[in-house]
């Protein structure tokens, strides 16, 4: 106290820990409140806390959302040599190889100086396990600026946000990933509940097509990046029209990873699904309960509909899991040991046997070579090898022996 009744008073001081030796400890600190109420202590507290949080998103962000950062000479070629693999047979790919350097110091002028304009797509359809899909491809040169946004930029800031079983199109993940992950998931539900229990199984409607942009504009602001890199990125977006995500392009992918992000976060935050695997478009929730996985049916249904998104009603369902079920072109089941059975599906085997009558069929008149075919069959076998399916691939094969003995 001092004169005149006024009381002096220090909000907080912070006072080091110390060691034995009257040392300070490193990265310790003490803090003492003195004449601070519980609001002015919280409000304390979490001016801290978002002050950590601000400088921890300036350390992730420098070098992945400043604009001259991210499109390097560099980081341009860099992307320019992984666009290429695979593709050098095209035309336009050895055309844009002839004079990559210049091609590049091209591409990093025009993006510096905000010229860069998209050059279109190149369109076709293509039949993939029999649904007729539409393609629009970008230009070699806008792949290579697709991909040095996603690389060095989109994918490292969005996929912060990710779950881990978020398994397309990520670098370490992919098919394999999801079809082990379901694996570990029926191993783990076995030892603590035996065969009793349910799989939710659900899919997108026309994913792509319908895909809402607004959604994933807000994703793309938030993660913190540059206005420049945010304005690239809903550009190249909009080049496929007011709705709807196209299937040649790099920025698309990563835009449809991240739509449904909000969901799988709904399903393992808040309804606690341990078990729950998403795939693109494909989705799979386990769990011993089936009231539980009808609440999560129920709050899949209304988050599909505040995104956009078009659950695919006929695909939906929930299935007993003695019964077994099928997830990305895989069967699923137990044995009776209770191993996880994988079996490859039916359809995909049939396919392969029709395909070796129209091989046959290409051989004879000159369009194919047999050593394409046995390549073909090669590939398939390789692919077959992650199922416990050697009846079907031995049925396959004898069917190969039939028609090319000769």
């Amino acid at each position: 106290m001092h004169g005149g009744g006024v009381r002096v008073c220090r909000r907080f001081m912070a006072s080091p820990l110390r060691n034995l030796d009257n040392a300070p400890r490193k990265n310790c600190t003490r803090y003492f409140y003195f004449d601070m109420n519980s609001a002015e202590r919280h409000e304390a507290r979490y001016q801290r806390r978002r002050a950590a949080r601000l400088e921890k998103r300036a350390r992730n962000t420098k070098g992945l959302g400043d604009f001259e950062s991210v499109f390097s000479f560099e980081h341009l070629y860099a992307a320019y040599r992984a666009s290429v693999k695979g593709v050098g047979w095209k035309a336009s790919t050895q055309r844009y190889k002839a004079s990559a350097l210049a091609n590049i110091d091209k591409t990093h002028n025009a993006l510096l100086s905000g010229t860069f304009k998209s050059k279109g797509f190149y369109e076709f359809d293509i039949i993939e396990r029999g649904k007729p899909r539409h393609i629009r491809s970008v230009h070699i040169s806008e792949r290579v600026v697709q991909r040095c946004l996603c690389d060095y930029s989109l994918v490292p800031m969005l996929s912060r946000s990710f779950i881990y079983d978020n398994g397309a199109s990520l670098q370490g993940k992919g098919y394999d990933f999801a079809v082990r992950r379901v694996t570990r998931f029926l191993t783990k539900h076995y030892r603590q509940h035996g065969r009793e229990g349910y799989a939710l199984v659900f899919d997108f409607s026309k994913y792509f097509d319908t895909a809402q942009h607004a959604p994933v504009f807000r994703a793309i602001e938030k993660s913190g990046i540059d206005d420049r890199l945010v304005a690239l990125s809903e550009y190249f977006i909009k080049c496929f029209g007011d709705e709807g995500l196209g299937l040649g392009s790099q920025v698309s992918q990563i835009a449809a990873i991240a739509l449904p992000n909000k969901i799988d976060h709904y399903i393992k935050d808040v309804l606690r699904m341990k078990f729950y695997e998403r795939y693109m478009d494909d989705g799979l929730i386990i769990s011993r309960s089936k009231e539980k996985l009808r609440e999560c049916l129920e709050a899949l249904r209304r988050l599909c509909a505040e995104h956009g998104i078009k659950l695919n009603e006929k695909k939906t369902q929930i299935i007993k899991l003695t019964r077994g079920f099928t997830f990305l072109k895989v069967r699923f089941r137990y044995g009776k040991t209770g191993a996880v059975v994988r079996r490859a599906s039916y359809k995909s085997v049939r396919q392969m046997r029709k395909k070796l009558k129209i091989f046959r069929r290409w051989v004879d008149s000159g369009r194919m070579e047999p050593e394409d075919v046995r390549a073909s069959l090669t590939s398939w076998s390789g692919y077959m090898r992650r199922f416990h399916s050697y009846f079907a691939v031995q049925s396959v094969m004898q069917k190969y022996r039939e028609l090319f003995a000769a």
